[in-house]
């Protein structure tokens, strides 16, 4: 089994909007979205190798220095999955995607030569 990192992505602008709605009938949209979220995780629990957590205020670290930044990154999970096709496919239909043009990217993880995660007894060594 791959992993696969999952992005859940909405448009800044239509989040700053969204935020404008009448509290009631953002509160009854909220509450039913969060249902049929809870009811799509619980049948696709399965697969997730970390659920994930919502995405917060970002810094850009460049060359030239740090600064505050937005991207339309809300969410990220990380999934296994037998391919990337596989992986994606069980993401169509997903209710992130009643929120207007927002869209979810999966992407296959790789371990980079020489970047794995040391073994616990090398740790201890490293941080001794």
């Amino acid at each position: 089994m791959n992993k696969y990192l999952v992005l859940y992505l909405a448009p800044t602008r239509v989040i700053e909007e969204w935020k404008k709605t009448e509290a009631t009938q953002k509160k009854a949209a909220e509450d039913k979205m969060m249902q049929e979220w809870k009811a799509w995780m619980a049948s696709h629990m399965k697969m997730f190798a970390d659920p994930g957590a919502g995405a917060g205020k970002t810094k850009r670290i460049t060359a030239q220095g740090m600064s505050d930044s937005k991207n339309d990154v809300m969410l990220y999970a990380i999934v296994s999955a037998e391919s990337h096709d596989a992986a994606a496919k069980s993401f169509v239909g997903h209710p992130h995607l009643q929120i207007p043009e927002a869209s979810i990217e999966v992407m296959e993880l790789h371990a980079l030569p020489g970047m794995e995660r040391a073994s616990s007894g090398e740790e201890s060594r490293v941080h001794a």
